[in-house]
C-alpha cells in the first residue's frame, strides 16, 4: 500500500485586508465559568485554566464567578484614570512622531488593562521587566510623563542619556527594568532576578512581559526551563494581541494550543485570562503573585487582547489585516468595559468620564510643553556628547579619560 506524501503545514491568518473580521479561531469561556483553585494548588489542577479563559464581566457589565476580585469603586476609578491617561499619552506621542518631533513610537491602544491592572495588583517591591508596549506600568508606578516624553525626545532630561531608542524607558528606583528592543531578553532576566530574590529571602516576585510572537524565541524556552527547575517566584506574561508585527499569532505556535498551555508543558501553572477586563487581569495577577510568594512556583499567564493600532510608527496594519478588525474583537475595549461596569454600579457617569478625559488631555499637553523646554530632536539644547564615555565602567579607566579629554579639546578648538 502506497504511503501518503508528507505535507508542510503553513498557518494562515483568519482574515486578510478586504475580508470580514473572523475571530472564530479564538476559544472563549462564559464569564464566571472558570474555577479558581487555591493559589497553592498542584500544577495538574491548573491545567483547565490554561485552555479556558478566565473572564469576570458578562455582556451586561456584571461581574460573575469566583475570579471577581471585589475591588472597591475608588480603586477601580484610579485604574480607569491610569488607563485613560495611557491612551491619551499614546495619542499625543503618535501625533508628535507624525510631525517629525520624535523618531519612533509604539502605542498600547487596546492593551491598557494588561499593564495598569497588573501593576496595581503587584507590590511596590516587585521587580517589573516590561516590553515596549507596557507604558501603563510606568504610569501606575508614578513616573512623570515629562520624563517619559524627554526620553522619546532624547533631550537634556533623557533618562537614557541619548543611548536608547524612544520608548525604551527605565527606572531603578521604581523597580522598572530597562526596556530592550531585542525581544525576549526580559524573560531570562526576570527569572534570574526572581531566583536571586528567593535566595536572599526577600519575598518579592518578578514579572515580565512579551508578545505572542516572542514565545517562538530561544530566550522564552531558556527562561521557562530555569523558572520550572528552580521554581522561581516569577510571573511570565504573554500578551497575546493576535499579531507579532505583521505575522498572525499562529506562526508562533498559537494555532493548535494556547500560549498558556506551555506552562503545564514545562510543569508549572498556566493561566489564560481576558486581557481586556481590568477585574480579570487584576484577580489573575494577584493569584499568580500569591502563588509565587508562597513558594508554589511560577505562572505563565496568557493575556488575550488585541493590538488596536499599528505595531509601531514604522508599521501599516492595513496591509495584513482588515481595517475594522478592532471593532469586531469579541472581548471589547478595556477602557469602555471598565467604564460601563462602573456606570452600571452607579459609580461613574458619561459626564464624569468626559470631564476626566478633558483634564488628562490638558495634563498631557502641559507635560509635553515642559518636556520640549529641555530640548527637541532637531532643536537645542542638546545632550553633552561627552556622556558617551560615562556609565561603561564603575571607575573610568585612563584610556577613556584620555579619549574624553581629547574630544573636549577638539570641541573647544572648533
Amino acid at each position: 500500500m502506497a504511503s501518503k506524501q508528507s505535507r508542510l503545514h503553513v498557518p494562515k491568518a483568519p482574515a486578510r485586508p478586504g475580508d470580514a473580521p473572523d475571530f472564530s479561531y479564538l476559544p472563549l469561556s462564559p464569564a464566571g465559568a472558570m474555577p479558581r483553585p487555591d493559589a497553592n494548588a498542584r500544577v495538574a489542577d491548573t491545567v483547565p485554566l490554561a485552555s479556558g479563559l478566565v473572564r469576570v464581566l458578562d455582556d451586561n457589565h456584571e461581574a460573575q464567578g469566583p475570579w471577581d476580585p471585589h475591588l472597591d469603586a475608588k480603586e477601580l476609578q484610579v485604574g480607569l484614570r491610569h488607563m485613560l491617561l495611557t491612551r491619551i499619552f499614546d495619542e499625543r506621542m503618535q501625533r508628535v512622531q507624525r510631525q517629525g518631533k520624535i523618531s519612533f513610537y509604539v502605542k498600547s491602544t487596546g492593551e491598557e488593562a494588561v499593564s495598569v491592572a497588573q501593576a496595581m495588583a503587584l507590590q511596590p517591591g516587585d521587580m517589573l521587566f516590561p516590553s515596549y508596549r507596557n507604558q501603563g506600568l510606568f504610569i501606575v508606578r508614578g513616573l512623570n510623563l515629562t520624563d517619559l516624553m524627554s526620553q522619546c525626545l532624547s533631550n537634556t532630561r533623557d533618562m537614557c542619556k541619548g543611548r536608547q531608542l524612544p520608548v525604551m524607558y527605565h527606572s531603578s528606583t521604581d523597580k522598572l527594568f530597562s526596556i530592550s528592543g531585542n525581544l525576549g531578553t526580559q524573560y531570562p532576566q526576570a527569572v534570574g532576578w526572581a531566583m536571586a530574590s528567593a535566595i536572599k529571602g526577600e519575598g518579592h516576585v518578578a514579572a515580565a512581559w512579551i508578545g505572542d510572537g516572542t514565545t517562538a524565541e530561544a530566550d522564552f524556552h531558556h527562561a521557562v526551563t530555569f523558572a520550572s527547575v528552580y521554581q522561581a517566584p516569577v510571573l511570565l506574561n504573554v500578551v497575546n494581541n493576535q499579531y507579532a508585527i505583521s505575522t498572525f499569532q499562529a506562526f508562533a505556535g498559537g494555532e493548535s494550543q494556547t500560549c498558556a498551555a506551555r506552562g503545564p508543558g514545562y510543569v508549572f501553572a498556566g493561566l489564560r485570562v481576558d486581557g481586556n477586563v481590568f477585574l480579570a487581569v487584576h484577580a489573575a495577577t494577584q493569584w499568580a503573585a500569591e502563588r509565587a510568594r508562597a513558594g508554589a512556583g511560577p505562572t505563565l499567564m496568557e493575556l488575550v487582547t488585541y493590538r488596536a493600532s499599528a505595531h509601531s510608527t514604522s508599521d501599516d496594519p492595513a496591509r495584513y489585516r482588515p481595517k475594522d478588525e478592532w471593532e469586531a474583537f469579541p472581548l471589547g475595549d478595556p477602557i469602555e468595559r471598565l467604564k460601563q461596569y462602573l456606570i452600571a454600579n452607579g459609580d461613574w457617569s458619561d459626564a464624569r468620564h468626559e470631564s476626566l478625559e478633558a483634564e488628562l488631555t490638558e495634563h498631557v499637553a502641559t507635560c509635553w510643553k515642559e518636556a520640549t523646554s529641555y530640548g527637541m530632536l532637531n532643536e537645542g539644547p542638546f545632550l553633552d556628547a561627552s556622556l558617551m564615555f560615562e556609565d561603561i565602567f564603575k571607575d573610568m579607566p585612563e584610556h577613556l579619560k584620555r579619549q574624553r579629554d581629547e574630544w573636549r579639546r577638539e570641541k573647544e578648538s572648533g
